[in-house]
Parts: C-alpha cells; structure tokens; sequence
C-alpha cells in the first residue's frame, strides 16, 4: 500500500496536467483549470478518510470544512427559506465548519473500517457526482469538469494502492494480503454495500435531473382531473346539439358563479307584438304606382285581401 506522501505527490501531478489541459486544450478559464487541478488533488486523498492514523482525517477533513461551507451556503439558506443577512450566513458557515470538521471525523472513524467501501470504485462515482451536485455553477461543462478531476484524483489513489499490493522478487510476482482491496465493486459486509450502492442510487438520479436527461415525475393531485375520451375530446367538453341556433359548436363547462342554467332574463327576451291591420295604411294608389301595370295590386295588400 502506498503511503501518504505519495498519494499526494502522484495526485497533485495529475492536478497539475488536468488543469493544464483543461485550460489550453479544452478551452476553459485559467481560474476554471486551477480550481479542477485542485480538486484532482484532493481525490487523491479522499479513500484514506477510513485511514487508521489520525493525519490523512485530520487534513482532509480541515480542507473540507473550509471550502464545503463557502460553496453550500447559498443554496443551503436557499433550502431552509432563512434570510439572507450577512449574520445569519456567517452563523451558518460556522456551525457548517464545526459539524464537518468535528462531527463529520467522528461519524467516518465510527463506522468506517479501513480499506472498506472507501476504497473502491462506486466510491469514486459518489465523490465525483457529490462534486458535480455540489460545485456552484450553471454550466454542464463546468460541472463536469471539476466532477472529472475528482473523479481522476480518487482513481489515482486506487490505482496506487494496486501497484504497491505487488511484491517483485526478480522475475517472480507475488501479491500482498492487500491486492484487490482498493479497485473492487463490492466489500465483504452486506450493510456496507448496500448503503453505498443506495446512496449511489439517490446521486445518479439526482446529477441527471440536474442535467436534464431524465425529467421528474410531475406531482399528481389527489382530486380527479379531467382527462381525453375514446373520441379524442376532453371531458370537460360539452357538444351542443346541432341545429340552426348551435351549429355543432362546443363550449369548455366551467362552473362559476356568473354561469347558471336559467336562461336570459324575461324581460331582456324579445317579443313579437302583434300588429293590428288598422295600422298598416298601405293605399291601393300607393302600390300601384309601385308595381308594373299588368300586376294586380291586390294581391300584395295584407289588408284589403
């Protein structure tokens, strides 16, 4: 197994040629490609957080508890619904120091066993999608970028942790107790695997919403909505009947408190009013000067006929 110092020689080198690509290869910001070197960095120390000796703890977890903070804050205030006075969030980057730094060590040391589920590979997936959830941008890229770096730091250590595990005795190999405990699916405990398969579970599904692959399930209301019939129409549609008034139209039922069933008023109804013959004064000179001369008057006169 390699020791300390090489796991952070080996990942700041990677560090330092990530973000070196990242920069001049791939395109992205100076500040961009120092902030994913850094991260490489750091996934070369994560798997020893279920180290034995105090030192790799006490380390990574002071780094975590300075940053983790500064980057959470926000959407942390954002969840919670606080304000967002200037007290209320230099309070809760405190508490979030002292709950990672002390809490979060003392939580690890209990029940972690070293060279358990830190050191494998699904490991790596949470701690590179952990990155991606977490690191406060909008871009996709960006996010992948830092979750990559991350990603490559923790594989480095397990790669490393491989290669020591093999003895050279001239030409013959001989592999330590060690050998596949550090690139490995699944640990000896059935508890450990499945809390880290769960949790890897509740990640991925997690990044891809967040990356817009896979949608959410709408939220359903427990009252009875209107859907589509056999005939295409909704149900909430009502088809008049056809005739020279409606012509097929169809109006959307909805009930309101302006709607009733009653009809238009009596008195805004039209009438029809009879009209008495006496009221009619058409003369017969009158229409006759009206009509061509060989059409009988009479016949168009409602009153004499």
């Amino acid at each position: 197994m390699a020791a300390y110092r090489e796991h952070i020689t080996v990942s700041t080198m990677l560090g330092v040629g990530y973000g070196l690509g990242a920069t001049f290869a791939l395109g992205f910001t100076p500040a961009q490609g120092a902030l994913a070197a850094w991260l490489t960095a750091l996934g070369g120390m994560l798997p020893d957080l279920d180290s034995e000796s105090g030192r790799p703890v006490r380390e990574m977890f002071g780094l975590v508890a300075a940053i983790a903070p500064l980057a959470l804050v926000g959407r942390i205030v954002g969840w919670l619904g606080l304000p967002s006075d200037i007290e209320i969030t230099m309070l809760l980057i405190v508490v979030m120091y002292l709950v990672i730094k002390y809490g979060g060590a003392s939580l690890i040391g209990a029940v972690s066993v070293h060279r358990g589920m830190f050191h494998s590979l699904p490991a790596m997936a949470i701690a590179a999608e952990l990155t991606y959830l977490c690191y406060p941008s909008s871009l996709t890229t960006v996010k992948l970028l830092m979750a990559s770096g991350t990603a490559t730091g923790f594989f480095s250590h397990l790669m490393l942790d491989e290669l020591y595990s093999v003895q050279w005795a001239g030409v013959r190999i001989k592999l330590k107790k060690s050998a596949g405990t550090a690139l490995k699916m699944f640990g000896t405990a059935f508890v450990p695997n499945v809390v880290t398969y769960s949790i890897l579970a509740v990640l991925s599904y997690a990044m891809l919403v967040d990356a817009g692959i896979i949608q959410p399930k709408p939220a359903t209301s427990i009252f009875p909505q209107a859907g589509p019939t056999e005939d295409g129409t909704n149900a909430g549609d009502v088809t008049l009947p056809f005739d020279e008034v409606h012509l097929g139209e169809s109006f959307q039922a909805e009930p309101s408190l302006t709607e009733t069933a009653l009809g238009e008023p009596e008195f805004q109804q039209p009438k029809l009013v009879p009209i008495p013959d006496s009221a009619i004064p058409l003369e017969r000179s009158t229409v006759g000067e009206l009509l061509p001369p060989d059409v009988d008057p009479n016949a168009f006169n409602p009153v004499r006929r």
